[in-house]
């Protein structure tokens, strides 16, 4: 096993995967790495160049992603780039890449997709005559204002094409980022078109530089919180993932927080690590945070029927187990202690439009 010093020494810096191994659940051929040019730096003892981002367009024929779980709140969603460059170690999108025979580790985060015609295939499918409007949710798989998107802008350019069809969205992010639209969201805000979740997962910059590598600090998080309810905005603190062991602490006060941001609710979600993200995981752990890997997976794990994941519908989105009560007992104390008032988020779908999509004006 290697020292500290050599663990701290073959880090990818500025990264939440620490590898970068193809996955075989889809028969794929294995790609090994040369690791000798590690050795290499390892002996002249320098720490090896960052690994530089890349993005490829692309230009899909659907933007609209429909779905029947009964374990969340939305039935479509849209997704503007597939990776997110912010390196969450614990993403659950992060297995999304090995469909496509990329790693859900390095690959994830620094090989990725934008689409640029995203905000016209939206208008095409809102225009069409069978289309029947429910709450958009922006955010789901991958970031949308991860990096890229400043420019890229392909969010802002959705975001333009709901409001004028007056469609409602949801959005959930880990940036400040959010606040470059905040003229947008505060016009939605007015029309009950819209609610912004911001995940907040530590108040520890140091922490979340490990944990979330190329998001923003939680200080910028909880500002832009803050930005969005001063602005009429409905926001939301999500505190996503619960990490036991390494981020539980900071329940009760991001809670407070948030409460003196002025959001108008909160929630919290337990960590879910599903196919390679395990391991990826485990990985991360053996290199932060050695000493208490094995506590923080076996509570992991007696929340999860015994397993690192629990796939099942009902049970995959809601812990069991005496730690999980104990968290749902802590934040609901932290939100009484706090007065946070945790208001039900109404959308508004009777105001929709069907969006002009060049042809013959619409008449209203």
């Amino acid at each position: 096993m290697f020292s500290c010093v050599q663990q701290e020494r073959d880090r990818i810096r500025g990264r939440g995967a620490q590898s970068s191994a193809v996955p075989q659940r889809f028969g794929l051929a294995e790609r090994a790495v040369d690791d000798d040019w590690r050795e290499a730096m390892r002996m002249l003892d320098e720490v090896p160049p960052k690994l530089r981002t890349t993005v490829t367009e692309e230009h899909p024929r659907s933007i609209l992603t429909f779905n029947q779980s009964p374990d969340i709140a939305f039935d479509r969603s849209v997704n503007a780039y597939r990776g997110c460059e912010h390196g969450c170690v614990y993403c659950f999108a992060r297995p999304t890449h090995a469909y496509h025979d990329l790693s859900p580790g390095i690959d994830f985060e620094s090989r990725l997709f934008a689409k640029p015609n995203a905000a016209q295939l939206l208008r095409e499918t809102l225009a069409r005559p069978k289309y029947r409007p429910q709450p958009i949710a922006m955010g789901t798989n991958t970031d949308p204002y991860q990096p890229i998107e400043v420019r890229y802008r392909i969010t802002r350019q959705l975001l333009e094409v709901c409001l004028e069809a007056r469609h409602p969205v949801t959005i959930t992010t880990k940036s400040d980022r959010v606040l470059h639209d905040l003229d947008l969201l505060a016009e939605m805000a007015n029309h009950k078109l819209v609610a912004v979740g911001i995940s907040v997962t530590s108040l520890d910059p140091v922490l979340s530089g490990k944990l979330e590598p190329r998001a923003a600090s939680p200080a910028k998080r909880l500002n832009a919180l803050a930005k969005l309810a001063e602005a009429g905005v409905p926001a939301h603190c999500s505190i996503a993932p619960v990490i036991p062991s390494i981020t539980d602490r900071f329940i009760e006060a991001i809670i407070a927080e948030a409460a003196k941001a002025g959001v108008h609710s909160a929630g919290w979600i337990l960590l879910r690590l599903p196919h390679e993200v395990a391991p990826l995981f485990r990985e991360w752990l053996a290199v932060h945070f050695p000493e208490r890997a094995d506590k923080v997976m076996h509570i992991v794990q007696s929340i999860r029927n015994g397993r690192d994941n629990d796939p099942g519908f009902f049970s995959r989105m809601r812990p069991r187990g005496v730690w999980a009560e104990l968290f749902r007992a802590r934040f609901r104390l932290a939100c009484k202690r706090a007065g946070l008032p945790n208001h039900r988020i109404e959308l508004d779908c009777s105001q929709f439009r069907p969006p002009e999509t060049g042809g013959q004006l619409q008449l209203l």
